[in-house]
């Protein structure tokens, strides 16, 4: 059924479009703001440039677009075995968990503050569910195991190598191209998803 991978894929790659975009045209409109040294979550802080509207547009918006698609993922799989289920409950999660960060947004005034606090903890949860997810979703073939490993030695490179501003950003475009490409592989009716799985257990 390509019509559904298709569509579920297209959520995730929409949400990328639109973080993308945000962060870009926001982070242009504030004076001194740096994509290689600046948080991504300095854009929806209070009384940085118009916080309510980079939330919405680079948390809230592209986090429910990549819920959508993991929760088809998470349909789609039906009675697949209950590492790569978790894995997707855990990228609902993850979801769930990015759009925490634009609702709990940072005080720039105060880091210890409860507003800064629970935005740092919506970000280690959108991780933590994003990663072990990924691991799970990847034991269903070998593709998969393969798009998970490139995807985490990006990551990893960035975060050892590139700044932090910039190594954030990575790590965050790497989720929503990942959910992407799994979304394609394992976003068909029941019997296609086995089949698919039989075909690159042999690959």
């Amino acid at each position: 059924m390509p019509d559904a991978r298709i569509a579920a894929a297209r959520f995730a790659l929409i949400g990328l479009a639109i973080w993308l975009a945000a962060l870009l045209g926001f982070g242009a409109a504030v004076d001194g703001y740096s994509h290689l040294q600046h948080p991504v979550a300095m854009l929806g802080a209070q009384g940085v440039g118009m916080p309510l509207a980079f939330n919405v547009l680079g948390f809230i918006v592209p986090g429910l677009l990549v819920g959508i698609a993991a929760w088809r993922l998470r349909t789609a799989l039906g009675t697949a075995g209950w590492p790569v289920r978790i894995g997707a409950v855990l990228w609902a999660l993850s979801a769930l968990a990015f759009i925490a960060q634009g609702l709990l947004p940072l005080d720039p005034e105060d880091l210890d503050a409860a507003s800064s606090r629970l935005h740092a903890l919506a970000w280690s949860l959108w991780w933590i569910s994003f990663v072990p997810g990924a691991v799970l979703l990847g034991m269903r073939s070998r593709s998969a195991m393969m798009a998970v490993a490139a995807a985490a030695a990006v990551v990893a490179v960035a975060t050892l190598l590139w700044s932090a501003g910039l190594a954030q950003r990575v790590g965050m475009a790497a989720w929503f191209v990942l959910v992407a490409f799994v979304a394609y592989r394992y976003t068909q009716v029941p019997h296609e998803v086995g089949s698919t799985a039989a075909r690159d257990g042999v690959r």
